[in-house]
């Protein structure tokens, strides 16, 4: 029987220092289609605050945050698709 986690993509990121899971994390989720959910483990002590401020930032929503040892364990539902923002403003 299908039960809810079936549809969420799992994403290893443990022994990666800062940057390294926050640019693997948004990589995966610009791969999923908007609503999908992403699970992100990681040991870097920086990702307990570097994650959530790319969610806030990128637009997807942090659904769950925990512990498990030395390791981070964050439920990430990616957010609507967003216009580009110009990479340097025209004058």
């Amino acid at each position: 029987m299908a039960g809810p986690d079936d549809d969420v993509m799992r994403l290893d990121l443990v022994g990666l220092s800062c940057p390294l899971p926050v640019l693997k994390s948004r990589r995966a989720l610009a791969r999923l289609a908007p609503g999908r959910r992403l699970e992100v483990t990681a040991s870097d002590p920086m990702s307990e605050i570097d994650i959530p401020h790319m969610c806030a930032e990128d637009g997807h929503r942090l659904i769950d945050r925990r512990r498990e040892g030395t390791r981070a364990v964050f439920l990430i539902e990616r957010g609507p698709d967003q216009e580009k923002r110009p990479e340097k403003p025209e004058t």
